[in-house]
């Protein structure tokens, strides 16, 4: 519910939106662009969704966040399918809402990226092929690898490559990798290799560059920190990346850990019964250890496990949901209770500062460039902040009842499942209301909708910093702008192309159009003090909204002066 009620983050989710909206209008998947500049950071598949619910249901923020939300509920089918196949009716019940339940998946799940695609190919990719191989299926192995194709075509080719790679690990370690063909039928392969890189030929066609841009600057180069058309994004230290991927996914960790440890304590690797387990925690260990590994780690590359995991802890609780995991997830309860009461009685700068400038890329973007957060106020969150200690405690509370109490241990274990499943359910009504705040407060629709009210025909919209950080700048105002230092962006690549040759301005340039003889407008990503625009003659800064700054020159006269201008 509630996924129009906000305007679409910038930076985040106003790029993909636009993206899409542009392909709705050139009908070709292969030839992304943004701002009319190719754009080949991310593969086509969401981008066509993301068009099609567009030409059904019209272009709006409600149709746009619908796509990842429905793919969210696709990753939390195939998990909850899995866990029964595995597990029973309970356990799959347990895992899907484990998934549901991770704040971190939960989200994603309301926010326009490509994440939830990922997971919901992944997810169904393993339950495919697990249980194609329990029960001697072929076609459902085949199906199973072809979702990992598609899982390549939602985010990264990576996703065509490291679940086989988990898969075939898990069934030699129990002895059972051959033949090749039971686990690797050649229809399978086919699909997951046409689905993941057949399309790379057409774009390499109509993109000159793009695979080598893919495999090796934003793939190699990256993990190399020596990119050619780097961005923006600033990395997570390895202790970051693993305290967001861990926080993301509590408490289910908890019930996680007791499987995981129990797979290393038997050995159980050498049980072909064992198997799927064993494929998926490898999977689960592999995505955020090899991450962490990693020079360059985001917030969300730990998400590819979260299903892993939700399964895991299902069977944690099936088998290993002892006195012991109860009181282990009130002690977590009552810590992260704690936390949250303590954050609400700050004055909120560690908070702002710490947390959000660990689990948000755009706020780790203004720091890196040495200009303050477009983030709410901390009065804003401390509501939000109060109700999730409460709800922890009140978890903690009945966790703790559940560990102590005399009964039949596993009613006990089922009755305390189900209070840590109600517990963080309560919170995502939280997690929801903090999405909303941060995307209203620093969306570009502000300052869109001001230009929308002010611009003339004849007058000309420039923007100053990536484009991405103003993604949906053309979908609320309608008009396309030249970029001024914009270059070292998801754009960089598509600056080079010959039709980008207007697109891409530098400051000599701005400068000539600001004296040209017409009303100049430069919405502005960058503070005052660091911005070309405002050493230009006449420049008047007329609005600031959500870490944007509004510029016009004095030409052509007849500027309204805005509330709240300085």
């Amino acid at each position: 519910m509630g996924l129009g009620r906000v305007p679409f983050d910038d930076p985040g989710e106003g790029m993909h939106a636009e993206i899409a909206r542009e392909l709705l209008r050139s009908r070709d998947p292969i030839v992304l662009t943004l701002n009319g500049v190719s754009y080949v950071d991310k593969p086509p598949l969401l981008y066509a969704l993301l068009g099609g619910a567009f030409a059904l249901a019209g272009p709006s923020e409600t149709t746009a966040r619908a796509v990842p939300a429905l793919c969210a509920l696709a990753a939390i089918a195939a998990t909850a399918w899995l866990g029964a196949k595995l597990l029973g009716a309970r356990g799959g019940f347990v895992a899907g809402t484990a998934l549901l339940t991770s704040a971190g998946f939960f989200a994603f799940a309301r926010y326009v990226r490509p994440e939830t695609l990922f997971v919901a190919a992944l997810a169904w990719g393993f339950a495919l092929v697990l249980t194609g191989l329990a029960e001697e299926r072929r076609w459902r192995v085949a199906a199973g690898l072809a979702a990992f194709g598609v899982a390549a075509l939602a985010k990264d080719p990576l996703g065509v490559i490291g679940p086989p790679a988990a898969i075939g690990l898990a069934l030699a370690l129990a002895g059972r990798q051959r033949p090749l063909r039971r686990w690797l039928p050649w229809p399978g392969v086919v699909g997951a290799l046409g689905l993941g890189f057949g399309w790379w030929v057409f774009a390499e066609r109509q993109t000159p560059g793009f695979v080598w841009y893919t495999l090796i600057d934003n793939h190699v180069l990256n993990v190399l920190r020596a990119r050619r058309f780097p961005d923006e994004d600033v990395p997570l230290s390895a202790a970051q990346f693993l305290m967001v991927a861990l926080l993301g996914a509590s408490p289910w960790v908890l019930s996680a850990g007791a499987t995981l440890w129990s797979l290393v304590r038997r050995r159980a690797w050498r049980d072909p019964r064992e198997t799927p387990w064993v494929a998926l925690a490898l999977w689960a260990v592999g995505v955020l250890v090899l991450t962490a590994l990693s020079p360059f780690r985001l917030p969300h590359y730990g998400l590819p496990a979260y299903f892993a995991v939700a399964l895991l802890a299902a069977r944690g609780w099936e088998s290993y949901g002892g006195r012991r995991l109860v009181a282990a997830h009130a002690g977590v309860f009552a810590a992260l209770a704690l936390a949250c009461a303590l954050f609400w009685a700050s004055d909120g700068r560690h908070f702002l500062e710490s947390v959000l400038g660990a689990t948000d890329i755009a706020t780790r973007k203004s720091a890196a460039a040495g200009q303050a957060a477009p983030l709410p106020s901390f009065a804003e969150f401390q509501p939000l902040l109060g109700a999730s200690a409460l709800v922890f405690a009140a978890g903690a509370l009945a966790s703790g009842a559940c560990a102590f109490v005399s009964g039949a241990t596993p009613r006990r274990t089922r009755v305390a499942t189900f209070v840590v499943l109600a517990s963080m359910l309560a919170l995502l009504p939280s997690v929801a209301a903090a999405l909303s705040l941060v995307s209203a407060h620093r969306a570009v629709q502000g300052i869109g909708l001001e230009l929308v009210r002010r611009v003339r025909p004849d007058d000309l919209l420039v923007h100053e910093g990536p484009l991405e950080n103003s993604g949906a700048l053309e979908w609320y105002t309608g008009h396309r702008p030249p970029i001024v230092d914009g270059r070292r962006s998801v754009l960089a690549f598509g600056a080079l192309r010959p039709e980008a040759r207007d697109v891409f301005w530098d400051a000599a340039r701005l400068e000539r159009a600001w004296g040209g003889g017409s009303r100049v407008w430069v919405v502005s990503v960058r503070a005052p003090g660091a911005s070309v625009v405002a050493r230009l003659p006449g420049a008047r800064l007329v609005a600031a909204s959500g870490g944007r700054w509004l510029w016009v020159n004095a030409i052509g006269g007849g500027v309204d002066g805005p509330p709240g201008a300085p």
